[in-house]
């Protein structure tokens, strides 16, 4: 049989199990509990925030033929069963990337007068719903203003701003967040506790942050790293998230933030040259480098030191340590015009003939400030 992937595997099939995103549970928990459910819901967000597993709980709760607490689906009624199987016929997924056309529509406002087969509502889950096209959406915009009783819909969608107002005024919006480092670690710790994985607590720090506070892509990470483990189960390493996710090293962006902050601009300049010969991403290590600057500032405006809890992730004790080091021959103001510097040679990398041009000039004036 083929191996069931994590973030589907731990996907959640209740309210309580959901990660983040309390403020929206808790007012549609509310909505199930009472009854008063709207006809239509949006929900907006980060890609990985959790918008199509609670679009599927929702469709759950108000169907369950038992339901716990007023709200909490049983996921053992034959309603929950199918929902969980994919194929009950109350619930339709719609992906608008693909049948997001005036064709999709039509058969969808056909399904729309076709009573529920056995539940209380049919629910419609239209995902990417920004990728609607225009007659599709003002097809859709005539069926949300006067759905059947039987009706519920959910549109989800990354882009809320491509989606024409009048869809989106007609609809109860959510607006899903990222979810913090610490949100994505604790979920994490609770995988490899089941799965009985052993990883290092940097090693999740460092799949949290290139996360970018989307579960289910720290969850495909932490899929990818079982593969480190191998058959004996071995501890995974910080170090084998970085290899396998093609990071740049701790030692290598510190060695070069050291060599600014000595003002020496030619082995600065020459060090970065010979990390890019070697096969190093530009824009990876730009990327990397700035959330080094940005750990930088953190530490130096609030003095904190290495625990478990630090909003500094990602670190070693040691690494910490010597970044802590750093910033006690710098300024603040310093750091962050060394900061703007990078950021504006990233934004120009894309951009450049010469892809290292617009890191070598940033070197050279923040070697020249500080």
């Amino acid at each position: 049989m083929t191996n069931i992937v994590l973030y589907r595997k731990y996907r959640p099939q209740k309210f309580s199990e959901i990660v983040g995103q309390q403020h929206i549970v808790k007012t549609i928990t509310n909505a199930v509990s009472s009854g008063l459910l709207s006809h239509a819901y949006l929900f907006t967000g980060p890609r990985g925030s959790g918008k199509t597993t609670i679009a599927r709980l929702l469709a759950k709760a108000i169907n369950c033929e038992n339901k716990q607490n007023n709200y909490e689906p049983c996921n053992e009624c034959s309603s929950c069963e199918e929902i969980m199987k994919g194929n009950s016929m109350d619930l339709i997924e719609i992906d608008a990337a693909s049948q997001g056309g005036i064709d999709g529509m039509r058969e969808l406002k056909k399904n729309i007068k076709i009573v529920p087969s056995k539940s209380l509502y049919k629910t419609f889950i239209i995902d990417e719903c920004h990728q609607l096209t225009k007659e599709a959406s003002n097809a859709l915009l005539k069926t949300l203003e006067e759905p059947p009783a039987h009706t519920i819909f959910i549109l989800a969608t990354t882009e809320i701003h491509k989606m024409i107002p009048t869809i989106v005024s007609r609809c109860q919006r959510y607006n899903f967040r990222k979810l913090t480092i610490q949100e994505i670690i604790e979920k994490l710790e609770f995988i490899c506790k089941k799965e009985n994985i052993k990883i290092e607590k940097p090693a999740l720090e460092i799949i949290a942050l290139c996360s970018e506070g989307a579960i289910r892509d720290a969850e495909s990470f932490l899929d990818q790293a079982l593969n480190l483990s191998g058959t004996d189960k071995k501890e995974i390493k910080a170090q084998d998230i970085k290899d396998f996710l093609g990071l740049v090293e701790t030692n290598l962006l510190s060695s070069f933030f050291g060599l600014i902050i000595e003002k020496q601009q030619s082995q600065a300049v020459e060090f970065l040259n010979k990390i890019i010969n070697q096969g190093i991403d530009i824009q990876e290590f730009a990327k990397t480098f700035l959330n080094y600057l940005r750990q930088a500032v953190i530490l130096k405006i609030s003095e904190e030191k290495y625990n478990e809890n630090s909003i500094i992730s990602g670190l070693t004790k040691e690494e910490f340590e010597k970044l802590e080091a750093q910033t006690q021959n710098i300024s603040e103001e310093k750091l962050n015009n060394i900061i703007n510097f990078f950021m504006e040679a990233e934004n120009k990398i894309k951009y450049s003939s010469i892809p290292q041009l617009p890191l070598e000039l940033a070197t050279i004036k923040s070697c020249g400030i500080v």
